[in-house]
């Protein structure tokens, strides 16, 4: 059967697949890209250049191709399957995939937001006996997330258009499950994936826009 009636639920149900990669990519990227952004920032140069390398490769090899490696280079080094069998395997390595590429972007945000914290604020820190850990929480992180949340809800949007890139290792999100219809003949339902992504999409740009009007009491220096 090829009606509306059949379709529209068949791509519903393949766009749960592109929101569960979305979810668990910004679940275990946002942390790791913490981390890895404190790896950029690190006082050991060793740690420091080994870490802007890592994200640099990242950034400048496609997110595609990334995923292909990923889910190839295992078996192609006699590593065996450390990501399961069957379509979960797909998943998984193109959630690991998704996780490291988007935290190397994050990082640079954060890294970004960070270092454009005044000096003089972390030296008052200081002076007032607080410790490096309550700096940072109570000092410079409102701060740095009301500096770098316009870049990081562009990310996160972005990143929303980028999971329908887990179709190279054919996983059947909404855009191949559409695929399939057109190579039936039928070329709407293809389009009609769109909607499904400007849906998404508008909600989360309404829930960025309403973190913003709260944040805004916070006057960024």
């Amino acid at each position: 059967m090829t009606n509306f009636s059949t379709i529209i639920p068949r791509l519903f149900e393949s766009f749960q697949l592109n929101i569960q990669l979305f979810f668990l990519t910004l679940l275990f990227s946002l942390p790791l890209g913490l981390f890895i952004a404190f790896g950029s920032m690190s006082r050991f140069k060793p740690v420091a250049w080994l870490t802007k390398t890592f994200v640099w490769i990242i950034r400048g090899t496609p997110l595609m191709l990334q995923v292909i490696i990923i889910f190839f280079a295992p078996g192609l080094l006699d590593m065996g399957a450390p990501w399961g069998s069957g379509s979960s395997a797909r998943f998984t390595a193109a959630t690991v995939a998704f996780v490291i590429n988007y935290a190397c972007y994050f990082s640079e945000i954060y890294r970004g937001g960070i270092q454009g914290i005044p000096k003089g604020q972390v030296e008052a820190g200081q002076v007032l006996g607080m410790t490096k850990g309550q700096i940072f929480f109570r000092v410079t992180l409102l701060q740095v997330i009301k500096r770098i949340l316009p870049a990081m809800s562009n990310e996160v949007i972005t990143l929303v258009k980028d999971t329908s890139l887990a179709r190279i290792i054919s996983i059947k999100e909404i855009i191949m499950m559409a695929q399939e219809y057109t190579a039936q003949g039928l070329i709407w339902p293809l389009f009609s994936t769109g909607i499904f992504f400007l849906a998404f999409i508008g909600i989360l740009t309404v829930l960025f826009g309403r973190l913003e009007k709260k944040l805004d009491y916070f006057k960024v220096l």
